[in-house]
């Protein structure tokens, strides 16, 4: 899935975070729902310098960073980032290849239909 998509997909199941954007390590916007390029830019380089000063450097390629309203469930946004952050780094042919291995394995375990015959 690619960025623009992971993040519409944030913003759209999880009714608490107001906007969000997505970063490469050095500050990269690969995707933003803020609108404004100078808004997304500033928030992901704020972010990967919190990020930075709490680990140090080094870490994930990517980096996602949202805004809330007041008091949010901080389990609940936190668990729909990581999805976020999982859904941008799936490469569409390797995602095939899971839906495909999936699919077979299922049809694998599937009883045989009976014909009627016998």
């Amino acid at each position: 899935m690619d960025a623009a998509q992971a993040l519409a997909d944030l913003v759209e199941i999880s009714s608490q975070i107001e906007s969000a954007v997505l970063a490469d390590t050095e500050g990269s916007v690969q995707a933003s729902t803020f609108g404004d390029d100078a808004k997304a830019s500033a928030v992901a380089k704020e972010a990967i310098g919190l990020l930075r000063d709490a680990t140090g450097p080094g870490g994930d390629e990517r980096v996602v960073a949202a805004i809330t309203g007041r008091e949010p469930t901080s389990g609940l946004v936190f668990y729909d980032l990581k999805t976020c952050l999982r859904l941008a780094g799936e490469q569409p042919a390797r995602k095939a290849a899971a839906d495909a291995k999936r699919r077979s394995t299922k049809r694998k375990d599937e009883p045989e239909a009976d014909d009627g015959e016998g």
